[in-house]
């Protein structure tokens, strides 16, 4: 039986030597931007095709929001995974790993590490009490699971999820102009209006079962196309070795893991900042809502070896991909924007059919992370708050109805705050705008679920002052503290905290107020001593 691997290096010397040698014959040349326009019309149409697939299968609130709990472990595998990256994995870290070289791996172990953690340790347990308690939602879980009867957590949920789902969906409609530019050379803004419109058309009417088809369409597309391009820009190098030889003369640290610095401290914390962007794996609910939908328990050590070779995969062919191209080409050719990488690569080395195909990845990575957060941001404010807490006895077709009306809304709202970080903000690289999103979600919400999962002691008192902890905190992480510094003198720690960046001192902090306060908490512990 022919290796996998064996697979992707004939397929991607076979797209380099066309590209080479066939290509240059007179016949084989139609209009490069026709090319690639119809490559993103076919990925487009294929996601249409998929809203429409899923709005047939669309009966209940059910399976809007959690595909009726009962989808496989390859479907929900692919759909974490691509729903956890985002452009800040096509874009960010193929730029990451053109600046920084083999130093950009350790954002690879830090989400292997988070993403191993979540599926084997995280997922059975929650999955479990998930169905036990009925829950369609992770607010769901965490209200059944502490017993709050007040539904404070649930609206502190919905809360957080209302205004931070936005801003990480704006971060990617910024990322969409972007790669349009990139690409086609298209005006940011008509980019991202074109990205915009394809996500509002399938997701609207096929809920969560067209973001889970999508996200299989366009996580194995996604994973494909990180490995096929490095292994392409080797070819053009003429191997391994002319790439380290390349490296060593112009940017030898881009060899080492340290940057060629050493473990000094600020490399130490920068390291610490990109093993921390794991955490977000460990209890956001656009991720943990694909362990509600999963059939049974049975299918996640499944899904886990998926997921974590998808991860595998992915991480390295970035970071690879960018080495590669730091190889080929100057900051000049580049524009001096390392997120330009990939579309640069892919335009020099491939055919324009090919490289449409690039524009329709860098696509996927986009669309599957802003559907995802749409109808997790959707859930929480119609079931959530207008449902469990205002209109216990809507029924499902009014519910549907409210939830297609929202996500249009919410999806307006993130495509402005796209379009105003276009204006204001174009020159901070997509890895930083996308991982301040990412933050604000997972520092509100993972340290609560994995103390939930693995603390008896922690109260419902507890778990919402953590949540609005983590909530605060990453704000205050990231617009009050660095100039703090700055006024007081210290400007080197301004350095170290944009190395570690906000999401690990706000989980930290969250988790610590959590602890403290559950213990604090004689009324909230003696109730806990009556539950079963």
């Amino acid at each position: 039986m022919t290796h996998p691997a064996s697979g992707f290096v004939a397929l991607s010397a076979f797209l380099y030597y066309f590209r080479k040698h066939l290509f240059r014959h007179p016949e084989f040349r139609i209009n490069d931007l026709a090319w690639k326009s119809t490559a993103v019309f076919i990925y487009c149409g294929i996601l249409l095709l998929i809203g429409y697939l899923a709005s047939r299968r669309m009966h209940n609130i059910r399976d809007y929001y959690a595909g009726g709990k009962q989808l496989g472990f390859i479907n929900v595998a692919f759909s974490a995974r691509a729903t956890g990256e985002s452009a800040w994995l096509l874009l960010g870290v193929t730029g990451t790993g053109f600046a920084i070289g083999l130093q950009g791996l350790w954002i690879g172990v830090g989400e292997l590490i988070g993403v191993g953690i979540a599926w084997l340790w995280m997922a059975k347990p929650f999955k479990r009490l998930t169905d036990q308690y009925d829950s369609v939602t992770v607010p769901d879980y965490l209200e059944s699971h502490f017993h709050d009867t007040s539904h404070g957590l649930r609206l502190i949920a919905a809360g957080a999820l209302v205004v931070f789902v936005p801003i990480y969906a704006g971060s990617q409609v910024f990322a969409t102009g972007k790669a349009f530019n990139a690409f086609l050379d298209i005006d940011h803004y008509l980019g991202a209006t074109i990205g915009f419109l394809v996500v509002m058309l399938y997701i609207t009417k096929g809920g969560f079962i067209a973001v889970v088809w999508s996200d299989v369409f366009q996580g194995l597309l996604m994973v494909c196309g990180l490995v096929l391009l490095p292994l392409v820009g080797l070819l053009e190098l003429g191997g391994l070795t002319n790439l380290f030889d390349t490296l060593s003369v112009d940017y030898p640290g881009h060899l080492t893991l340290t940057g060629g610095q050493g473990w000094t401290t600020l490399v130490i914390v920068q390291t610490l900042g990109f093993l921390a962007i794991g955490i977000g794996f460990l209890g956001s609910p656009q991720v943990f809502v694909r362990f509600i939908s999963i059939r049974d328990e049975d299918q996640i050590n499944k899904g886990a070896l998926v997921a974590m070779l998808w991860t595998f995969c992915a991480d390295v062919g970035a970071v690879m991909l960018g080495m590669t191209g730091r190889a080929l080409f100057t900051d000049a050719e580049l524009g001096f924007d390392p997120d330009n990488v990939l579309p640069v690569m892919s335009q020099a080395l491939l055919l324009p059919f090919f490289a449409g195909v690039y524009i329709a990845m860098v696509l996927s990575a986009i669309m599957s992370t802003i559907d995802s957060l749409l109808v997790v941001a959707s859930s929480s404010a119609v079931r959530d708050y207008w449902q469990k807490t205002r209109h216990p006895d809507m029924s499902d077709e009014l519910l549907m109805s409210l939830s297609h009306k929202l996500t249009v809304v919410l999806a307006l709202l993130s495509f402005g705050i796209g379009i105003g970080i276009l204006a204001y903000d174009m020159e901070n690289g997509i890895f930083w705008v996308v991982i301040f999103g990412w933050s604000g979600i997972a520092a509100t919400f993972c340290p609560v679920i994995i103390l939930s999962l693995c603390w008896r002691k922690l109260t419902a008192l507890g778990a919402k002052c953590a949540m609005v902890t983590g909530f605060l905190a990453t704000i205050v992480f990231k617009f009050a503290v660095p100039p703090l510094f700055v006024v007081t003198g210290w400007d080197n720690g301004v350095t170290y905290l944009n190395a570690l960046d906000v999401l690990l001192p706000a989980f930290v902090v969250s988790a610590l107020v959590g602890t403290v306060v559950s213990l604090s908490d004689q009324e909230g512990q003696r109730r806990l001593e009556h539950l079963p």
